[in-house]
């Protein structure tokens, strides 16, 4: 016979480790290990993030932004995605994050990392269908600027558009998103591999050196460019890394999601750390190709936001060039999807503890549904509502990287100060002495991260982050330290 545990097994130790650690099972728990990993799989999604933040990479200095940038970026990102799973083996809980910095850290720490992470998860929400729709205008193209003064209130009605969808898909059962997101993370490598595999074959030569090859393509497009016209490679290289590091993002969806798995101690750190390896591999040899059969780098580059549209509609047939499209469209809005199930998650697990203002609306869980209802609606409104106070994409990536990796790295640094002192009883899934030292890589890599994401055109993105910090802390000692309790112990 089997040592293995059933499913019904395995779901009565998940309840008994979330009885353990202060709260009851409200939420469905249907998820299995390739349904968690494939909720990260999609919101990181690299026919979202990887394609329409194309131009961000190949507008510093060309190829080898992504040769280079890519792989040098991903294995921040894993080392980020391996000190995430320790903590979430050990308090697998919908709070994430924010329940993480609570126990390691105090409730203080635990409330401020919960407002970044709510901020990282809304603002990437709004990134995703903003490049969504510019993606599509791109490949069909149409020029929104001939929109006139109308742009914006096209721009915003589309992403309302897509945004409500997305939220009432959610509102109707983690079953039906379970089955969506399920079909994205197939969906995700299939047309990863086509747009791969296509590309090679009709590229009319294969110049490898592109790859690891210096240009200088600041200041281009003329009229927008994506970075102002510098002399200096080293500091567009590091701006260039601001693609993959938006594109590896919200793989904490999988520790959202914990309350809803099965066997969430184990299968949880492997959704995230196994998302961050699958995406990172197919996303880069994906762009290489990109890359490889462009007809001419600076020509693409003047493209600016239609680099990736450019190359692929240049390359292959036309029929079959918006056959990719389509599916990349379909690719970039099920990762929408997956965005409002994790950040409705983290709005429910903070409002349980009573973090956020109408706490007892946002708590509730909808009993024919067994889904936070009004969380999902509330993250979905606000998203939409940032995109109208910041409809520039470049501006809405790096707030939406800067707010979730100083969400990922708060109790990643906690930990490292509190491993094997307070912290001492760990999940099932640990690093064993390589947690400390991958911890203080990831502080220090957070910190190179933020001073690349608020360099000229983005410097908007500092006043954002800044000032929301600003306002936490005088928030905190105004009155919520006295008021907010934190999750129970």
């Amino acid at each position: 016979m089997s040592d293995s545990p059933t499913r019904e097994q395995a779901i009565a130790d998940d309840v008994r480790t979330l009885h353990r650690l202060g709260y009851p099972q409200e939420l469905r728990r249907g998820m299995g290990a390739f349904s968690n990993y494939a909720l990260s799989l999609s919101i990181i999604c690299i026919l979202a993030g990887g394609v329409t933040s194309f131009h961000v990479g190949l507008c510093s200095v060309g190829g080898a932004a992504i040769g280079l940038g890519w792989p040098l970026c991903c294995l921040f990102s894993l080392t980020v995605a391996l000190t995430m799973g320790q903590v979430a083996s050990a308090f697998p809980t919908a709070g994430g994050l924010y329940h993480w910095a609570s126990i390691l850290g105090g409730r203080g720490w635990g409330w401020g990392t919960a407002w970044l992470n709510l901020a990282g998860l809304v603002t990437v929400l709004a990134a995703i269908n903003v490049g969504t729709y510019e993606f599509v205008t791109s490949a069909l193209g149409f020029d929104a600027k001939e929109l006139g003064p109308w742009q914006l209130v096209v721009q915003s009605c589309v992403v309302l558009a897509l945004t409500g969808s997305q939220a009432l898909v959610n509102h109707f059962g983690i079953r039906f998103t379970t089955r969506l997101t399920d079909f994205s993370g197939y969906w995700i490598l299939l047309v990863a591999f086509s747009v791969t595999a296509l590309l090679l074959a009709f590229a009319p030569s294969l110049d490898w050196g592109r790859l690891v090859r210096f240009e200088n393509f600041s200041g281009l497009p003329g009229e927008e460019p994506v970075w102002p016209t510098s002399s200096s490679r080293t500091a567009l290289f590091l701006l260039g890394l601001l693609l993959p590091a938006y594109t590896l993002t919200g793989f904490d969806a999988s520790a959202h999601a914990a309350e809803e798995t099965v066997g969430a101690s184990v299968h949880v750190p492997r959704g995230i750390v196994r998302s961050v390896m699958v995406s990172g591999a197919f996303g880069w040899v994906m762009l290489c190709a990109v890359v490889l059969a462009a007809p001419d780098l600076g020509e693409a580059a003047n493209q600016g936001k239609g680099a990736f549209a450019w190359v692929v509609g240049g390359a292959l047939p036309g029929w079959l060039a918006k056959a990719l499209f389509l599916a990349i469209a379909l690719a970039q809005y099920l990762c929408g999807l997956a965005a409002v199930t994790s950040a409705s998650r983290m709005a429910f697990a903070f409002a349980r503890d009573g973090g956020l203002p109408f706490s007892a609306l946002l708590r509730r869980v909808s009993r024919k549904w067994g889904t936070p209802v009004y969380s999902i609606w509330a993250v979905a409104g606000l998203s939409v509502a940032f995109t109208v106070y910041t409809p520039v994409y470049s501006t809405t990536t790096a707030v939406c990287v800067l707010f979730l990796y100083l969400a990922y790295v708060l109790p990643t640094a906690l930990g490292l100060l509190a491993h094997g002192k307070t912290w001492t009883r760990m999940g099932p899934w640990e690093l064993g002495r390589w947690y400390r030292p991958l911890a203080l890589v990831c502080v220090v890599g957070c910190a190179v991260l933020f001073s690349i994401g608020v360099q000229e055109p983005n410097e908007k993105a500092l006043l954002v982050v800044l000032g929301t910090v600003a306002v936490l802390v005088a928030v905190w000692y105004a009155g919520e330290r006295k008021r907010f309790r934190g999750p129970p112990r």
